[in-house]
């Protein structure tokens, strides 16, 4: 574990910001539906969740043997998701609270996600939430995404800061061992939050392990200007 001051916080989007993963399945729903295959549950979806667009969309092609090319896939992914973005998206409101302490208190902010940058930019303009992040990186701009420390990395390194310095709020598995394997801080909110949770979130140095409902901004806060 790090033990150095934390000068900076990179922020999950999908799951950890917003509560966008269920828009997400019917994207890809919708899309499977498209090509004839039915039955695609949210069940099925869970084992994808934290992982990159194109990682899915591939995985998806794979498993159905969809007759199009992934960079198509990844365009109907995202003309779909987004579409459903505009009239089912919110920021989670304790989390909005979490932004305006960090804000208030200086601390520079970054994004850091597995969906790509066309997603980014348009969830934080229908959440307004751009002016809070100096930095955004999509792993659509590294070589691998999460659990890769790929897109956590290049945050640390646009913000200026080290990545030992850094704290990375996640909500999946996958997160959790990207921002560790940075040698970041993690605050893990884990999405699914049923019980047993995943053995990696036992990484994160602060768990909610109820996921949302039990995250604290004021818990939060505490912690990071502790280590500040």
């Amino acid at each position: 574990m790090t033990n150095e001051h934390i000068e900076a916080v990179i922020f999950d989007l999908d799951g950890t910001l917003i509560d966008s993963e269920p828009v997400h399945y019917l994207a890809e729903k919708e899309l499977l539906q498209a090509y004839g295959i039915d039955g695609f549950t949210m069940e099925m979806k869970k084992p994808y969740i934290g992982k990159s667009t194109e990682s899915i969309m591939e995985a998806l092609k794979e498993k159905y043997h969809l007759d199009a090319s992934l960079e198509s896939l990844v365009a109907e992914k995202i003309k779909r998701y987004l579409y459903l973005a505009y009239r089912n998206m919110d920021v989670y409101p304790e989390m909005r609270t979490f932004l305006q302490q960090l804000k208030n208190s200086n601390i520079p902010l970054a994004i850091a996600s597995g969906s790509s940058r066309s997603i980014i930019e348009e969830i934080l303009k229908i959440t307004e939430l751009q002016p809070y992040f100096s930095v955004v990186v999509s792993a659509e701009e590294v070589a691998a995404g999460k659990p890769a420390p790929d897109v956590f990395l290049k945050a640390a390194n646009d913000l200026s800061i080290n990545p030992e310095r850094c704290v990375v709020l996640e909500d999946s598995q996958y997160g959790v061992e990207a921002a560790k394997r940075a040698k970041m801080y993690a605050i893990a909110i884990p999405y699914l939050s049923e019980p047993p949770l995943h053995p990696l979130f036992g990484q994160a140095d602060l768990l909610f392990e109820q996921g949302m409902s039990q995250f604290s901004a004021s818990k939060a806060i505490k912690w990071i200007n502790e280590k500040r």
